[in-house]
């Protein structure tokens, strides 16, 4: 009997101290692209015994990385940031054929991937302590900074190279260990490509470990294991509502990038074809699957007919179709499920009120852009995340309203205000109630070197630059009695 040859039939193994291995369940995980739902790849999931050797392994590698030096890692980070670079026509591909990823973003994802793990190359130079002064004669405190040991890495569909590159290399920086499980809908992007870069920069082995798993097979286990000390998770609220009581169920520190509700305020003196030509990338790029996307359109209703005009005609202009089309803008939903959940919430919306200006087509999992207008904030497209081509947009009559309506939401991601005077939007952001706010930009913004993360039900710690220090060590108190210390009894 013949066996089948997918696209990616190299990526059929998981990586597991330094070996490329099958999973040991009988289930197997299969790869699919959202576009033409051809099959790229099919192998077994990992197990829990998987997962367990993983954990061991990650443990007895790290207590020999958490005392390499500092320039060796920084070697590796190095080298892996040369290896993307190179790579980064294959790796677009990837994503564009895995995730249905544009061109434009999957460009985009690989470059902020690069940026990231170059931004780690301080991070060992960071882990710095100090000496402190004490009451007690005779006496030095020292605090150390130390890596907190192994982490549990949940990683999720829509950015996986990114999101991935963005906990694994600060980890590994920091003197950690990682085991990952990606997204069984982009293993390869994100998880088996990245343990393949880092094997290849020279890695030792143990330190990255990639398992691919069935939810319903695992169950909690990857969470509950003994051994991470940090569970890091980015997906919905729902799942890290779970995931972090887990966590913080066996002790275990949560670092959390859920869900996002984001306003983009349109004061009565924005520059109008600016905040159309803002709120349009913010809105469509990777057909608004991104959890830092804008999701209310807020605009004072003095500039409200003509804001809708031209974003109407701009949303109309929008290429939609084969990713693989550098022309391409929008392309594929990653599922059905997804595309049917977007319609729902279409359909909810007009029955409470919302009118539809662009009912776009929908052809298996691509979504013209759909534009509803006439919104308010209680109405289903308001209240939850459609992480879809959808726009809905709200008038409101004052900044004070636009300010109550942005932060009329359990989440605070991310937001952005658009206004003519940079000290009015400034003052507009700082009222809102959000872990990032961008004045005169839109809401899609990531860089190495600023925290990135949310307040309310948009998650727990920050990641990037400095704050990933927080997320991936721990400070430990160490006092020094230099002369004899004299006690009130002996």
């Amino acid at each position: 009997m013949s066996v089948k040859t997918y696209r990616y039939s190299e990526w059929s193994k998981m990586f597991i101290n330094g070996s490329w291995r099958e999973g040991s369940s009988d289930k197997y995980c299969k790869v699919t692209n959202p576009y033409n739902h051809e099959v790229l790849t099919q192998f077994k999931y990992a197990s829990k015994n998987d997962i367990d050797e993983a954990y061991q392994t990650a443990e007895k590698a790290q207590a020999y990385w958490k005392n390499v030096s500092a320039y060796e890692r920084i070697s590796v980070l190095e080298r892996a940031a040369q290896i993307v670079q190179n790579k980064k026509e294959e790796l677009v591909q990837l994503l564009v054929e895995e995730t249905g990823s544009s061109q434009l973003k999957a460009s985009i994802e690989v470059d902020c991937s690069i940026a990231d793990i170059k931004a780690a190359f301080s991070y060992p130079m960071m882990m710095e302590g100090s000496i402190r002064p004490s009451a007690i004669p005779g006496k030095e405190n020292r605090v150390y900074r130390d890596p907190v040991g192994v982490v549990g890495a949940i990683t999720p569909w829509n950015w996986p190279l990114y999101l991935t590159i963005r906990v694994v290399a600060p980890a590994i920086a920091t003197g950690n260990s990682v085991v990952l499980k990606p997204d069984s809908q982009t293993p390869i992007s994100g998880g088996l490509v990245i343990a393949k870069i880092f094997e290849e920069a020279g890695l030792p082995n143990g330190i990255l470990n990639v398992t691919v798993a069935d939810l319903e097979e695992i169950g909690d286990s990857f969470v509950e294991h003994s051994v991470p000390s940090v569970i890091s998770f980015t997906g919905s609220t729902a799942a890290g509502r779970h995931v972090g009581s887990l966590a913080v169920k066996h002790l275990k520190k949560p670092a959390l990038e859920l869900g996002g509700n984001n306003a983009f305020i349109v004061l009565d003196d924005a520059d109008i074809d600016q905040a159309v030509s803002a709120a349009s990338f913010g809105k469509f790029l990777h057909s608004g699957q991104i959890c830092i996307a804008m999701n209310r359109i807020i605009v004072d209703r003095k500039i409200y007919d003509p804001f809708v005009e031209k974003f109407l005609n701009s949303a109309s202009q929008i290429k939609v179709g084969n990713p693989a089309d550098p022309e391409t803008i929008i392309g594929p939903l990653i599922n059905r499920k997804q595309v049917d959940r977007a319609l729902n919430l279409v359909e909810q919306s007009v029955a409470e009120g919302a009118k539809l200006i662009r009912r776009g087509h929908v052809e298996g999992n691509l979504m013209e852009p759909f534009v509803l207008v006439d919104a308010t904030n209680e109405m289903s497209i308001a209240q939850n995340e459609a992480f879809a081509p959808i726009a809905c947009i709200i008038p409101v009559d004052s900044e004070e309203e636009a300010v109550r309506v942005a932060n009329d939401t359990p989440f605070g991601l991310s937001g952005a205000v658009f206004s003519g005077s940079i000290e009015r939007g400034i003052n507009v952001a700082l009222q809102v109630k959000t872990g990032m706010i961008h004045v005169n930009d839109q809401t899609v913004n990531v860089e190495p070197n600023v925290p990135f993360g949310g307040e309310k039900s948009s998650g727990i710690g920050r990641y990037c630059g400095e704050w990933a220090l927080e997320e991936f060590t721990t400070v430990k108190w160490v006092s020094v009695q230099k002369q004899p210390r004299q006690y009130p009894f002996s």
